[in-house]
């Protein structure tokens, strides 16, 4: 279900449900009535899920939520193409939701006096969350979003195609890139890490070199150092190597390339697994990214969807009670969320531990390399930093452009951003 990098489907319309009536629409901001009896209606925004039945599910928790509180309607509206952009530009209007999911905390939004603090929901139960789930969502000593699971991003390869080419999971960047080399024969690549040969693993280079995006007091970018750039570089290497899948129908987020047997291995996310599983059995494995050199560390990538409330809507306390009844006290609803419909971690240690589906196999490989390696972007992480970043990566790779020159340009605009939200 995680900004990138997400449970990303794109369908074609939205959905817009109130009190138990579900209706296809063509834009988000059609509006519904009211359940009878009810007072209140909350708009509820959710990026449009690609997995079969999540549509459904939510339209279920939001009729067992009126159930219970009659007083209160819940009109979903599911959003496809580019979510964020359009919850920015929705936030600044009178059609903002009142309660909304993000994939990458934004704290600029709290700067801007978008969001409700949610403390007093979460007090009682924050000894439930990781450390760093609490964390990215806390700004000035506040917690303005109750996490909903966590999204772990990871290797997958095909066990049988890696024994029969005499290859072993790789453990550093030189052992994947020859690998990679050495699966790729007749139509099958050795590599897919997403359609456009760069999708997120820049980002698992700096990390697996030791690098990182910002440093910890939050002031200055560093993905620029000499460690970033050599890191970096290593997207050339995976190009000039010819073993890359490219230009596959589905990107990396979707398992179809390593399912359909086009790439032997694939980055990918724990959502994908149960899909994996129906189509391979057990013929495969997950690992980290591989560590850059002998002296980096293998990363992972922990994403995730936090629940906000509108600081600005009219019915503050109502989208707080709905958020607490959904994401903090039902626990099965919880559960069914993150196992039902694709794997994802619940946030709560609590839940997490109930949820036996992740208990063992390559589900629990996935959980424990997370836990280990796993990164998450900073809250001060946004949009145009992402693009600028990438942007250079993409040079990079396809050799139009030397590292350090192409990371320097970026960091420069990344680090005009982060003063913005430092100011």
């Amino acid at each position: 279900m995680t900004a990138s990098p997400t449970r990303r489907g794109f369908l074609a319309g939205s959905i817009l449900f109130v009190a138990g009536v579900a209706t296809a629409c063509s834009s988000s901001k059609d509006s519904g009535g009211t359940t009878p009896g009810s007072t209140i209606t909350l708009n509820q925004w959710y990026h449009a899920y690609g997995e079969k039945g999540t549509q459904e599910a939510v339209k279920r928790y939001a009729a067992e939520f009126t159930k219970a509180n009659p007083e209160i309607a819940i009109k979903i509206s599911w959003i496809a193409g580019d979510y964020e952009t359009r919850l920015n530009s929705a936030l600044l209007t009178s059609d903002a939701p009142d309660v909304f999911e993000i994939g990458d905390f934004r704290a600029q939004n709290v700067k801007n006096g978008l969001l409700a603090p949610l403390d007093d929901i979460l007090s009682p139960v924050k000894s439930d969350y990781a450390k760093a789930a609490l964390d990215t969502a806390t700004v000035d000593g506040k917690i303005y979003g109750v996490k909903m699971m966590d999204d772990v991003m990871m290797l997958y390869y095909r066990k049988s195609i890696l024994a029969k080419a005499g290859v072993t999971p790789p453990q550093t960047f030189p052992d994947l890139v020859g690998a990679a080399k050495k699966l790729t024969t007749g139509k099958q690549k050795g590599l897919f890490i997403g359609s456009d040969g760069v999708g997120d693993i820049a980002y698992l280079l700096l990390w697996s070199n030791n690098g990182d995006l910002i440093d910890p007091t939050g002031k200055t970018v560093t993905f620029a150092s000499p460690e970033g750039a050599a890191a970096i570089a290593g997207l050339k290497d995976l190009h000039d190597s010819k073993a890359l899948l490219e230009g596959f129908t589905t990107d990396w987020f979707d398992p179809g390339a390593i399912s359909q047997n086009a790439t032997a291995m694939q980055w990918c996310g724990l959502w994908a697994m149960p899909d994996i599983k129906k189509k391979l059995g057990d013929d495969f494995g997950v690992i980290p990214w591989p560590k850059f050199s002998d002296a980096g560390t293998p990363a992972a990538r922990v994403g995730g969807w936090y629940h906000l409330v509108n600081a600005k809507g009219k019915q503050v306390d109502a989208a707080k009670k709905y958020v607490d009844w959904l994401w903090i006290q039902q626990t099965e609803l919880q559960k069914d969320w993150c196992v039902s419909y694709g794997f994802h971690v619940p946030s709560r240690k609590s839940v997490a531990a109930q949820t036996t589906q992740l208990s063992s196999g390559p589900a629990k490989d996935a959980v424990d390399l997370s836990q280990q390696y796993g990164h998450s972007f900073p809250a001060t992480w946004n949009k145009a930093m992402t693009t600028a970043f990438i942007q250079s990566a993409t040079k990079i790779g396809k050799g139009n452009g030397d590292a350090a020159t192409e990371l320097a340009n970026a960091a420069k605009t990344c680090q005009a951003e982060l003063d913005k939200q430092n100011t």
